[in-house]
C-alpha cells in the first residue's frame, strides 16, 4: 500500500484515556422514540500524552434507550487540564447488547465488557494553545460502562 495514497485507510494514534464518573440516571420520558434518560456526569480524569485533566461535574450523559438491545447515547462535559485549560466534550455514542446485559446495564449492575458494543465519536473545543489541534480533528473511542463510572479510550484519525 502506498503511504502516500490520500485515501489509504486511516491510522489511529492514542489520544487519551479517560475516567468519568456518573451518578444515577433520571428516566424523562418514555416515548415514541424509546425511553430518554439523563445521567449526571459527576467528576473523572483524563490523562493524555504529556497531559492530565479533571472531568469537571456538571455534565450531562443524554440517553436514548431505543430498543431492548440499543442506545445512543450523547454526553456533553467539561475538562480542565492541570495547566489551567478548558476542554468542551461532545461524545456521541452506540452501546449495544444482548437484552439481558442491556436490561442490567439499565439497572446499574456490572456487565462483562466483552457482551457489550460501546463505540463514540468525541469532539472537542478548546482555546488550549498546547491542545488547540484538537478542535481540528476527528476522533474516534471506545468505552465501558460501570455502575458508577465509564471508562474510555479515544484515538485521533
Amino acid at each position: 500500500m502506498n503511504p502516500h495514497d490520500p485515501l489509504a485507510p486511516p491510522t489511529l494514534a492514542h489520544f487519551a484515556d479517560l475516567r468519568v464518573e456518573v451518578g444515577r440516571p433520571e428516566v424523562l420520558s418514555r416515548g415514541p422514540r424509546g425511553m430518554r434518560r439523563l445521567v449526571p456526569i459527576t467528576g473523572g480524569e483524563a490523562r493524555g500524552d504529556g497531559w492530565t485533566a479533571r472531568v469537571l461535574p456538571g455534565g450531562t450523559d443524554f440517553q436514548l434507550i431505543l430498543s431492548d438491545t440499543l442506545s445512543e447515547l450523547d454526553a456533553r462535559y467539561g475538562l480542565e487540564t492541570d495547566a489551567g485549560d478548558l476542554i468542551y466534550v461532545q461524545n456521541h455514542a452506540v452501546r449495544s447488547a444482548p437484552v439481558e446485559v442491556m436490561a442490567a446495564l439499565l439497572r446499574g449492575e456490572p456487565v462483562d465488557p466483552a457482551q457489550v458494543y460501546f463505540r463514540c465519536h468525541p469532539r472537542f473545543e478548546t482555546a488550549s494553545k498546547t491542545l488547540g489541534w484538537i478542535t481540528d480533528r476527528m476522533f474516534v473511542g471506545v468505552g465501558v460502562r460501570h455502575p458508577a463510572e465509564v471508562v474510555m479510550r479515544f484515538f485521533s484519525l
